[in-house]
């Protein structure tokens, strides 16, 4: 009998050529475990659907196993000939068992099967990018209790904007990776709905029960429409994107970051063993690590624009463009995993130069809405209030002061009794402690978002290393 899963329809062999250009095994066989699982999963339906006898079945679910630790082992033998990760785990099944290995098969298709693979795999991957996603908020989390006390001046347009709590700043972030979570979480509701048991298109004559099928693999619905399902994958495209908004929050941390490691900035200090040097210029250090996280965010985004390509335009139900959908897959998950790792190690080893920071701390005006505000507390119309600080601030940059250096009189001459009041408001610190808005920088309610995730991501540890 032919080697090919559907050689019995053709006379003599395949071009070479085509097997090489057709071939998946060189990217899919990372899908073996899942593969295996599954159809271990659909040998032990046809046994209980009496489409194959119990001995039947436990060879099958056995010699699968061997299967799966000789690959693991890195003793198996792959090859172009055979395509893809079904047809050699296939072969190697019928090698062994011969007959009864050429049952496994009864009521399935590789369109239903690499759907359930590809689901299985994205369901673990969801689980590993949540992992590291979690790993990233607690080294944002620490960095934001070590600096608690630290003010930083916060930017609009690369332009000193207001004063914010660096742990306020630290937290943001925090914030930006729960939602990247929360769409992995989302994702995750049409990952675990199960495929196999569509077959090629139509469904099956065969008499299986698919729902015992769905509560061995551990779905939590099936799918309802058997021509959907071999062309389905919005999932993936679900969970690509997922990914690449994960890259872009990472690129633009790192870009952030790039320039607070600059002369102009030095906001921080980036710790050596993540920085490289010039080949020329001995003083150099090269943030290259955080340049190549914001670099690498671009492959994330093309694999997110390749996928969504591949299916524009495409037909019910299978077609073998889908087999490049895996390729664009692994490689937004693993360049987005190790950027969260390396993301990490940055984070939780890098310090805020305080004293750098602090020594320009009163510079760019940083108090301006807050006195704005404050106009407004005395009577005074916003749009009348924002144009009187904004003469203020012209006069303060004509004569090169402060506003807290603003003489008594100038005040004076926007309301009257107000040289004195305006005094508590003034400066970085008492424009901190105006503040008092839910979400806002003030002292109390950073203290609260700061209890808020210690607890939440303390509790969310405990359970990772459960499921772990």
């Amino acid at each position: 009998m032919s080697q090919k899963t559907w050689g019995g329809r053709f006379q003599g062999g395949t071009d070479r050529r085509v097997e090489a250009f057709t071939e998946s095994i060189s990217f899919d066989r990372r899908l073996y475990r899942h593969d295996i699982r599954a159809s271990q999963a659909h040998a032990r339906m046809l046994a209980a659907s009496g489409l194959l006898s119990g001995d039947e079945a436990e060879r099958i679910i056995v010699a699968l196993e061997d299967i799966k630790l000789e690959m693991e082992r890195g003793e198996f033998a792959f090859s172009a000939e055979l395509e893809d990760i079904h047809s050699h785990v296939e072969h190697a099944l019928i090698e062994r068992l011969g007959d009864v290995g050429r049952k496994l098969h009864t009521a399935r298709s590789r369109n239903d099967q690499i759907v359930t693979d590809v689901k299985l795999w994205i369901d673990d991957a969801i689980m590993e990018v949540d992992r590291r996603l979690h790993e990233l908020q607690s080294a944002f989390l620490s960095l934001a209790e070590r600096h608690k006390e630290v003010i930083l001046p916060g930017y609009t347009h690369l332009q000193r904007a207001q004063p914010v709590l660096a742990a306020h700043y630290f937290l943001a972030y925090v914030e930006k990776f729960e939602r990247d979570r929360e769409r992995l979480k989302d994702c995750r509701k049409r990952v675990k709905v199960l495929p196999l048991g569509a077959a090629a298109l139509a469904g099956t004559s065969l008499p299986i029960d698919r729902d015992s099928v769905r509560r061995e693999l551990g779905f939590e619905e099936l799918a309802r429409n058997s021509l959907d399902v071999s062309s389905d994958r919005d999932f993936v495209v679900e969970f690509v994107f997922a990914l690449a908004l994960a890259a872009v929050h990472l690129s633009g941390w790192a870009e952030e970051w790039i320039l607070w490691a600059t002369t102009e900035f030095h906001f921080l200090e980036l710790p050596d063993a993540f920085c490289t040097g010039s080949s020329i210029m001995p003083h150099k250090k090269n943030p290259d690590v955080l340049e190549l996280i914001r670099g690498k965010s671009a492959r994330v985004i093309a694999d997110l624009q390749q996928l969504l390509v591949l299916l524009k335009g495409l037909p019910l139900a299978y077609n073998r463009d889908l087999q490049e959908d895996k390729v664009p897959l692994f490689d937004a998950f693993d360049t987005v995993s190790s950027c969260l790792e390396i993301a990490a190690a940055i984070v939780r080893e890098t310090r805020l130069d305080e004293k750098a920071i602090a020594s320009r701390l009163e510079e760019g005006h940083l108090d301006a809405t807050t006195l704005m505000e404050f106009l407004i507390l005395q009577g005074i119309p916003m749009r009348s209030a924002h144009e009187a600080v904004g003469k203020v601030v012209r006069w303060c940059e004509e004569h090169g002061v402060r506003l807290v250096d603003v003489p008594a009189s100038q005040w004076e001459t926007i309301q009257e009794g107000l040289g004195e009041k305006v005094r508590g408001v003034l400066g970085v610190r008492q424009a901190i402690d105006s503040f008092r808005s839910i979400g806002s920088t003030a002292p109390s309610q950073v203290a609260q978002q700061l209890a808020f995730w210690r607890n939440r991501l303390a509790s969310e540890k405990e359970k990772l290393e459960t499921k772990e």
